[in-house]
């Protein structure tokens, strides 16, 4: 085993996940050594064609990634990652966020299909491709939530211009942690934490309407607004400083998705296989 390729620990609780070796055109190559190569592309931000011999054809690694993001089967081993039992279980201080990642050129131009967008099949790439135009040229934002220990609970991607309020909803909505035992997976968190891009009133209604506890700094102007307003006003949202110190572990996991350098800036078509890609790390970041 190389530096960044899966460990032995990690490959057990993905194996049973993946697709059999075989089909209608004989054996598949390896499906370690596929997922090898695709985190070594992951890691280094090479192009395709550069992947090292060792992995097998650069073809095979990009056709295996692009097939298991339509089946689902990288979704699939994320959410067997963060249940599987290493001891420090899903912690339900929930934080929330969103970063933004330059779009290479070669991200641009994908093709459509039927002139209408791609989006409909893939969670969480709206608008398209995900790719708008902001203040540092193209991009695309990353809507994240993790766990009390900042790993991913749920990744969504917009256009780079894109605001983070209205993705909050559909970014809890994208938790779907099957625990072990019967019953049906858990999407609520015992505490959300966000910063003053989502004090929003229409939000802390949405939260509270789902018995949400959650912790969220007041903007100054809303401040400035209810102290205008006198006893009218009424009393100001509960915050808990000491809950919102822990916020933190968001940025730190936005880190550890970034030190792959694929991630980082994003050079992938499409929406799907970037996700995709994060969905990965995502995995990896849970695994041994």
């Amino acid at each position: 085993m190389r530096r960044g390729e899966l460990t032995d620990d990690a490959w057990a609780v993905i194996a049973p996940l993946l697709p059999e070796a075989g089909g209608s055109r004989g054996r598949w190559r390896d499906h370690r050594q596929v997922i090898n190569g695709i985190l070594w592309k992951l890691r280094t931000g090479a192009p395709w064609r550069d992947l090292p011999e060792r992995f097998g054809p650069w073809k095979t690694c990009h056709e295996r990634l692009r097939r298991w993001t339509a089946d689902g089967t990288w979704d699939r081993i994320l959410a067997a990652a963060q249940v599987h039992d290493d001891g420090t279980p899903v912690q339900w201080t929930i934080s929330i966020d969103s970063s933004i990642v330059r779009a290479h050129q070669h991200a641009a131009g994908a093709r459509k299909k039927g002139g209408s967008p791609t989006s409909a099949a893939t969670p969480g790439a709206q608008d398209g491709e995900a790719i708008g135009r902001s203040r540092g040229g193209l991009s695309t934002k990353i809507h994240l939530a993790v766990d009390g220990r900042g790993r991913p609970l749920s990744i969504l991607l917009t256009p780079g211009q894109a605001g983070d309020n209205p993705q909050l909803l559909a970014l809890l909505d994208a938790i779907r942690v099957n625990e072990p035992g019967p019953g049906r997976p858990r999407k609520r968190p015992d505490v959300l934490i966000a910063d003053k891009g989502y004090a929003h009133d229409s939000t802390r209604r949405a939260l509270r309407s789902r018995g949400i506890r959650h912790v969220i700094p007041e903007r100054s102007d809303q401040v400035a607004r209810r102290a205008a307003k006198g006893s009218t006003g009424g009393r100001p949202p509960a915050f808990d400083r000491a809950i919102y110190k822990k916020r933190n572990v968001v940025e730190r996991c936005f880190n550890r998705l970034k030190q792959w350098r694929d991630l980082a800036t994003r050079y992938a078509k499409r929406a799907s296989l970037y996700r995709a890609s994060l969905v990965l790390i995502a995995a990896i970041i849970w695994l041994p």
